[in-house]
């Protein structure tokens, strides 16, 4: 990995390929790493650039964050690599750093690739505080224990089983710190963005999402295809939030062929 300093945090990055850039913003609690499956099957056809979001991977973990600081941090990763446009894609979490950053950086945004996400609308309403603080402040093994086992413990009916698997021993090995994690839960609760501005972002979209999403339900997914004015939504019957795993081939495809037809718009 590489390195930079953004106001004192240090920021984890990487970059590898060449060809039309494509800007990578993981979900909550995930490093970079957990991108594996895109970046096996389309490493060589693409320039990625990743990077691991403030409290997870090797990047710093500060006690307090935003989800504007986080799209600031996509940017100065952008930078970084000497990219002045790329396309973005995020997910969970991170699909909605990339909506902001589509909000506030348009300039810098080719499309935006939105996985397993949300608009965070001011009318839907927040957990309390203190249930989250609690929550994240509990041991490992009983934080697991707290997790569903409902659709393949949330990987969706149709996901395979040896995919599961693999995912779920490279997750349990991935890093992040408890105080960060918790920072990021605080600035997902903070953050929120209306339906005008959504519907104010003109950029062409894609939005990607699974029918068994225990994390981000289904229909939130499609509401936010329906007030992105450019965007089209893809969805995969009995498939769960971390769609890479049961539907990684279509969803490729899916984000290959857009890419492709944005690109020819722009030459």
């Amino acid at each position: 990995m590489r390195f930079l300093d953004r106001d004192g945090v240090r920021l984890a990055w990487n970059e590898s390929g060449s060809g039309t850039p494509i800007l990578l913003i993981m979900g909550h609690r995930y490093s970079s790493a957990m991108w594996y499956p895109l970046m096996e099957a389309l490493a060589d056809r693409y320039h990625l650039i990743w990077f691991d979001n403030r409290g997870t991977g090797q990047s710093g973990s500060p006690r307090r964050t935003s989800v504007a600081e986080m799209a600031a941090d996509a940017l100065a990763v952008l930078d970084a690599a000497g990219v002045q446009t790329a396309h973005v894609y995020g997910v969970s979490m991170g699909g909605g750093i990339a909506l902001e950053f589509g909000r506030v950086y348009p300039e810098r945004t080719r499309s935006l690739i939105l996985g397993c996400t949300m608009a965070k609308t001011p009318d839907l309403k927040p957990k309390p505080r203190w249930l989250m603080n609690l929550v994240y402040n509990l041991p490992t093994p009983i934080l697991k224990a707290l997790g569903s086992s409902k659709f393949k413990n949330g990987y969706g009916d149709a996901a395979p089983d040896d995919r599961i698997a693999r995912d779920m021993g490279i997750l349990a090995k991935d890093p992040f710190t408890r105080h960060g994690v918790l920072a990021q839960a605080h600035a997902i609760q903070d953050y929120s963005i209306t339906p005008e501005q959504v519907k104010a972002i003109t950029l062409p979209a894609l939005v990607l999402h699974g029918t068994q999403d225990l994390a981000v339900p289904y229909e939130a997914g499609k509401a936010l295809s329906e007030m992105l004015p450019n965007a089209r939504l893809v969805t995969f019957p009995d498939i769960g939030h971390n769609y890479f795993i049961g539907a990684g081939e279509k969803a490729n495809a899916e984000f290959e062929a857009f890419v492709a037809s944005v690109e020819a718009g722009r030459s």
